[in-house]
């Protein structure tokens, strides 16, 4: 192969692409218009500390509004409650949730179903709501005219007058609720609730994580489990429910563990052995697997277990790993042969710091004095589980228990949880990621100073809203904000992935619980995640290799050749500001691309004159102007509200000027291009094969043109620069995929790429201007391919790659968009070593994993790892399912100083020549190979797949559960209160006459010590 040959092949391809694509996309009349600027134009440096205070001042703001929202409905449910008088005869009839607008056979309203009034409301998801009332939703297990139920109710109907004024005053506030500690929940708007397909509702707003860290303090928590040979068959498996309804009401600000005890201990962790772990979802999901192995037999020796678990407790609280708040000891056994006041006396007493809650499972009565005693004896409660149902209801007695210190305190703290992924509220980009704000209501009567929680008020906060103030014009294109929560956990962040295609977007196990190092995994040491965890304020320097299109194809930052790209962290926190006690904000800014602004400035009339030209568009989901905070601007386009605003009709619309001002220049800098794309499209003898679809442009500022060339209906690509299209449109969290793929190139030359995925669909063709603007083409595949065959011979193979070593054009049809190291392992082999590619491995601490689970307990890996789409299923014995692992994988970046090379390749007897050539002006290599010898079985063939799945090594997974990494603790703590009723204990009325006299002389010593 004649290296002169190849380069004037390549030169001649280089030359027509360009000359299409500079034709087309009108790259050189739009240089000429910011010529015509350039004079006006200010660059300015962008200062990191000044956008991240700004950021944190208007989150903090929108925090500060939701928070006094919460406070009218807990002042509001306080007041309600004073002026109601319990009254168990109580009729009253109320909008159920499940029962709105439900008839009888006859026609007739069902009873708590009356005529309930609902319509589409797009601030909702298009659900059908109620902006006036609220309704609403018992659990299922819970009859809906119980009393308490009934009295409850009635009283907290005066919240819907507050739900109204709130959403009057704050139209973005979404749904507000009212979760009672009798069960039922409160919902507005109203909004008719449906069954699943059994029938069930198994809502219970109890034990949502919401309410449980508003009512309780953060604990440290032991779970002894009787597995002594009486507790075989149904008592185990209720045994087994009572666990995990108990797991169920603990958060991230707890720790817990879980012992099963007979005659001996027996960790459910064996690698957990004498320590506690945080209670996120994935911890309490891996002790739920556990569960299922215990089986009873032998005798209990429950003494030892309390003896076990009061060491764990102690020794922990020591470190000061945990909680450092309340401690509590879960004892659930079918029973218990004496009170074992020996070991509350060495452990315990007098301080009484560890509550004990026994449950006894069973119908059996007999041991049941000694465990109301344990926990009268122990500020516990004590409750009995004889069937399954019983037990959700139980379980939830010991948060009223461990909520009194607060409220007698009356301490309203806010609380903030982390981001989970709401299903009922979806979008059109499947369910979205919330936070709730969420405030404790409590009893004021005179009678209850022991403390009676009432329940919780809450609010949704869609973390789009916070994505909305960040302002992207000014982090530029690799520039992100991210915020984490006290326990280092992400809120949000452009990288975070909770959900995973298959066959429908699904939660990950995961996903609440993604720790900010998971992501950052560039920073070894922690250094960022800590800062941030401990309120530190500041700014530094790392550097870091991301994908560019989110793992579909990989693309790395890349400046001047280099394989990543330097970025600058600058980083401020929530946490100093006094409304909101739980989060950090951050942002990131790269150097080089990002690191400048330009600044244009054009008359206000001109620049609206070009803003309402059809062809343009605004990044739908960033904020120029406000409009969600009045109800009245609720219907304007972002461009109709910028005019409205600049014309002084609509002063009182809140909107960025500075960016405002950006897009106006923009619109008129890239006005010719309406007028030149036009004429292209009316010239018929233009583009007679209909080879180029679509011109089009972006800016920094999130403004967008395009531009036609054939009808719709004959687009390769239906989905491109639409709102299908996720990656392909300014979004909140990022920049077009194209955009970012023109910035890492060199202005003035052209970025060439197919689809992932799609090879029937068109390619796209990038030009980056100036830092500021990318214009670009589509054109069919097989066009492009045209152009590129003008010569051809039997003896070589001719393939047309990226920068990234993706196979563009080859003669071989299915092989276009596949990896040239999987067709040509030889010649990447040889490209490697000659430094033409360079190779770099990514992580990934997101990915799930499919795992194959045998008849047996001991689950083995499936050999096959796939990060990022929809897993092939495979089925054979026994069941799969997706578990979360730990991934690296492999990228490729052309060196971009090598133009040229050629090599030759030794195949064992045979000698195989190739030559690659740089495309000029583009980001594209030919590669022209000889088809002399056949190197398939010398050289090993280089895959991008992933590498290494360690997800299954029970050692690093054991290392994962015990490393306790940094945690801010909440502020508030309330463990005990001096004038908290020890004998509202559960089952004090029942005690024996003989157990109660020699208990009250015990608690009196007890107290007077």
């Amino acid at each position: 192969v004649k290296i002169i040959a190849v380069k004037l092949w390549a030169s001649a391809f280089g030359g027509e692409i360009k000359s299409i694509s500079a034709k087309y996309s009108g790259s050189q009349l739009l240089q000429k218009k910011y010529k015509e600027f350039e004079k006006s134009v200010r660059v300015e440096e962008i200062d990191g500390m000044k956008v991240v205070k700004t950021l944190a001042k208007k989150m903090e703001e929108m925090f500060r509004m939701k928070k006094e929202a919460m406070r009218r409905l807990v002042e509001a449910a306080e007041e309600a409650h004073l002026q109601h008088e319990e009254d168990p005869e109580l009729q009253y009839e109320y909008f159920n949730a499940v029962l709105i607008n439900e008839v009888d056979e006859e026609g007739n309203n069902v009873e708590l179903g009356g005529e309930f009034v609902l319509e589409p409301n797009d601030h909702f998801n298009n659900l059908s709501v109620n902006l006036s009332l609220s309704v609403v939703q018992v659990p299922t297990n819970m009859y809906n005219k119980d009393p308490a139920i009934v009295n409850g109710v009635y009283w907290s109907e005066a919240l819907n007058k507050v739900f109204v004024d709130n959403f009057e005053k704050d139209p973005s506030l979404i749904w507000q609720y009212f979760g009672s500690a009798k069960g039922f929940f409160r919902q507005y708007p109203g909004v008719k609730w449906h069954p699943d397909e059994h029938g069930v509702i198994a809502f219970d707003c109890r034990n949502r994580k919401w309410y449980i860290q508003a009512a309780t303090s953060p604990k440290d928590v032991v779970i002894l489990v009787d597995v002594s040979g009486s507790m075989k068959g149904l008592r185990l498996t209720i045994a087994r429910q009572t666990v995990s309804s108990i797991l169920d009401t603990l958060g991230d600000d707890d720790f817990f563990n879980i012992i099963a005890y007979n005659q001996e201990m027996h960790y459910v962790e064996p690698c957990l052995n004498g320590t506690l772990v945080r209670a996120d979802r994935n911890n309490k999901a891996h002790f739920r697997e556990h569960l299922d192995k215990l089986f009873a037999k032998g005798i209990g020796l429950l003494g030892d277990a309390l003896t076990e678990a009061f060491t764990i407790l102690n020794d922990f609280n020591q470190t000061g790993h945990g909680s450092v708040c309340s401690q509590a000891i879960m004892l659930v056994t079918d029973g218990a042969t004496q009170m074992y006041d020996d070991v509350f006396a060495k452990f315990n007493w007098p301080d009484r710091k560890v509550r004990i809650f026994p449950y006894l499972i069973g119908r059996e009565s007999a041991f049941a004095d000694n465990m109301k005693w344990m926990a009268c004896a122990n500020k516990g409660y004590f409750s009995q589980i004889s069937t399954l149902a019983d037990v959700q209801e139980n379980v939830m007695r010991y948060l009223h228990v461990m909520s009194r210190p607060k409220v007698i305190d009356h301490e309203h703290d806010t609380v903030w949880t982390e981001a989970y992924v709401d299903s009922t509220s979806r979008n059109k980009k499947g369910p979205s990621l919330m936070t709730t704000v969420a405030m404790p209501v409590f009893s004021t009567k005179n009678e209850t100073v022991s403390g009676i929680l009432l329940g919780v008020v809450g609010t949704d906060i869609p973390l789009q809203e916070l994505m909305k103030i960040i302002p992207k014009h000014l982090l530029g294109i690799h520039g992100y904000a991210f915020a984490i929560t006290n326990n280092g956990y992400i809120l949000t962040h452009p990288d975070l992935r909770p959900l995973y295609q298959e066959g429908q977007k699904r939660r990950k196990p995961n996903y609440s619980s993604v720790d900010l190092s998971e992501v950052e995994w560039e920073d070894k040491d922690d250094f960022l995640r800590n800062a941030m965890v401990n309120r530190k304020t500041g700014t530094f320097s790392m550097e870091v290799k991301k994908t560019v299109d989110k793992g579909s194809r990989t693309r790395l930052y890349s400046v001047f050749g280099k394989p990543a790209l330097t970025v600058t962290v600058d980083f401020s926190l929530l946490l100093t500001l006094p409304c909101v006690s739980v989060f950090s904000v951050g942002v990131a800014l790269s150097r080089g691309h990002g690191k400048f602004f330009f600044r244009g400035n054009v008359s206000v009339e001109a620049g609206l004159l070009d803003l309402e030209q059809p062809d343009v568009a605004l990044a739908d989901e960033w904020t120029y102007c406000n409009t969600d905070e009045h109800h009245e601007h609720r219907s304007l386009s972002q461009i109709q509200a910028i005019k409205l605003y600049l014309t002084g009709r609509k002063p009182h619309i809140k909107c960025d000027r500075e960016l405002i001002q950006e897009v106006l220049f923009d619109a008129v800098v890239t006005a010719p291009l309406e007028a030149y794309w036009t004429g292209l499209a009316l010239n018929k003898s233009e583009n007679s094969d209909k080879g180029v679809e679509i011109a089009y442009l972006g800016t920094r500022t999130g403004l967008s043109r395009t531009s036609l060339f054939v009808v719709p209906e004959h687009l390769s690509n239906q989905d491109f620069l639409t709102a299908e299209d996720k990656e392909g449109v300014f979004n909140a969290d990022h920049f077009p995929l194209w955009y970012k793929r023109a910035a890492e190139q060199v202005p003035g030359t052209f970025v060439y790429s197919i689809p992932f995925g799609d090879v029937q669909c068109a390619d796209c063709v990038l030009f980056l201007l100036k830092p500021t603007i990318a214009v670009g083409i589509q054109m069919k595949l097989d066009f492009f391919q045209r152009k590129f065959w003008t010569a051809s011979r039997q003896d070589i193979k001719c393939y047309l790659i990226d920068n990234n070593g993706f196979i563009l054009v080859t003669e071989d049809y299915s092989q276009t968009g596949l990896f040239f190291g999987e067709v040509e392992s030889a010649v990447m082999n040889k490209l490697l070593l000659m430094g033409s590619f360079k190779r770099i491995t990514l992580y990934d601490y997101q990915a799930l994993c499919r795992e194959y689970a045998g008849s047996s307990d001991s689950a083995r890996s499936l050999s096959h790892v796939n990060l990022h789409v929809p897993f092939p299923a495979q089925r054979s014995r026994g069941k799969t399912m997706m578990v979360p692992c730990d991934t690296e994988y492999p990228a490729f970046v052309s060196e971009r100083t090598i133009k040229e090379t050629t090599g030759n390749i030794d195949c064992g007897g045979c000698a195989r020549s190739f030559v690659i050539q740089q495309i000029p002006s583009s980001n594209l290599f030919m590669v022209v190979v000889d088809n002399k010898c056949d190197c398939s079985s010398v050289w090993f063939v280089i895959s991008i797949s992933i590498l290494n799945p360690s997800a299954h090594n029970e050692s690093l997974k054991c290392d994962r559960l015990k490393f306790q990494k940094d945690r801010k603790r909440p502020e508030s703590c309330h463990p005990f209160h001096p004038e908290e009723n020890a004998m509202e204990c559960g089952g004090a009325a029942g005690l024996s006459a003989p157990l109660t006299a020699a208990l009250l002389p015990l608690l009196a010593t007890l107290i007077s010590r």
